[in-house]
């Protein structure tokens, strides 16, 4: 396809994967990276023309809709990764699996250029006026806004959070500094902000507004769509209570671990807590603590998304302590499972789940030991699983202006 003239169907979409291409080979999916996986569905389902744009270690890659297709049969694991090129063998000191996925990019795309050729790539590529699609945060590089301006197109850009402005004490040594470069980026050159909340909109343009430029911007709540649950890996042998994410300090594990002590020591038979995640960083204290091997405590990881749908399915709440979230879909997926969850009293889970929430202070750990204790011994019915916004509630305000 060749630029210069518009479409029937609708405004050509590009859709940025550089993200989930870089996780390949790193574990399950984080909550971006599902992000990510709900655009390529949703815009693969579309008529309109789409392509994907992908930053490798060799330079862009630009596919067409086969192209989409292909690379999501492989994300999935639908179609196998195929086998590394001669140029990935040579020339990428890189993990199997991204010599795999890189290699398959190159089959797949339809165009690629190095950095000094992304501009004349979308012009002789895309049709007229695209739309470049980042919901990753991966790529927001200048010369890729530029280029796309450069061929009479627009940049989207969905913003999950600012956390690491406003908390950079729980974030890794020099992650602050890049991502407030990347956001400053999207303040002066993005033509639309989709905000995955009110609270992040009114975090970023906090920002936007001190930085001289807030781009026009529209709030489109995630989807709430929970996997589906398989077999649990493992079956506690008491009721059990769940946490789920990184464990980073912005996760608050620390206090799960302190009020456990507490229930070791205050219950007869007390509860398993399941941690589920990778560790992360800057956590020394809990690493430590969990290296101990505390009672009735289980560490997990390296699960995939039905096995932890199993485990937050049968469990007798999530606990989500989390001292800062931009949206927070793990209480969300486990209220759509019909599993209780409680959550810190922060304001954008006000917005989003509303009452149907157990609200506890991330301070207080003796209110989250009262809670835990009460739904320990109370009444094993498991509540109604909770209507949170869908993904189609999302695409629909989004479509309407990319």
């Amino acid at each position: 396809m060749t630029g210069g003239s518009g479409t029937e169907q609708g405004r050509a979409r590009c859709l940025d994967l550089s993200r989930l291409v870089s996780r390949v080979g790193r574990g399950p999916w984080t909550g971006v990276d599902r992000v990510e996986a709900a655009y390529v569905q949703a815009l693969l389902a579309l008529d309109d023309p789409l392509f994907g744009l992908v930053r490798t270690s060799m330079g862009f890659v630009l596919l067409d809709r086969g192209g989409v297709q292909g690379l999501w049969d492989r994300l999935t694991e639908a179609t196998p990764w195929g086998l590394p090129d001669l140029l990935s063998r040579l020339f990428l000191k890189a993990s199997g699996a991204k010599r795999a996925a890189e290699s398959d990019l190159r089959r797949l795309c339809l165009a690629r250029a190095g950095r000094g050729g992304l501009r004349a790539m979308l012009r002789r590529r895309l049709p007229a006026n695209p739309t470049w699609l980042n919901v990753g945060h991966s790529n927001l590089q200048r010369h890729v806004f530029d280029a796309f301006h450069a061929v009479g197109g627009t940049a989207t850009v969905l913003i999950h959070d600012m956390i690491p402005l406003d908390f950079p004490q729980y974030q890794r040594p020099g992650t602050v500094e890049d991502f407030r470069a990347r956001m400053r980026r999207v303040s002066e050159l993005a033509d639309l902000v989709i905000y995955n909340s009110a609270q992040s909109r009114a975090d970023a343009e906090r920002y936007f507004a001190e930085w001289g430029r807030v781009p026009e911007g529209i709030v489109a709540h995630l989807g709430t769509i929970p996997p589906q649950p398989t077999r649990a890996p493992i079956t506690p042998g008491a009721p059990y209570f769940v946490t789920l994410g990184t464990i980073e300090p912005r996760k608050n594990h620390l206090l799960l671990l302190t009020a456990w002590d507490q229930l070791v020591q205050e219950m007869e038979a007390p509860p398993e807590l399941l941690i589920i995640g990778s560790r992360g960083w800057n956590n020394a204290e809990v690493f430590a603590r969990l290296d101990e091997n505390p009672a009735h405590v289980t560490e997990l990881n390296g699960l995939d998304d039905g096995e932890v749908a199993a485990l937050v399915q049968g469990a007798r709440a999530l606990l989500f302590p989390s001292l800062a979230e931009g949206f927070g879909l793990p209480p969300a997926e486990a209220l759509a499972l019909g599993t209780p969850a409680v959550v810190n009293d922060l304001p954008v889970y006000r917005e989003i789940l509303g009452n149907k929430a157990i609200y506890a202070d991330a301070r207080d750990m003796y209110s989250w030991a009262k809670i835990i204790t009460g739904l320990t011994i109370g009444n094993e019915a498991r509540q109604e699983a909770a209507e949170l916004p869908t993904w189609q509630d999302h695409f629909n305000l989004v479509l309407k202006v990319t």
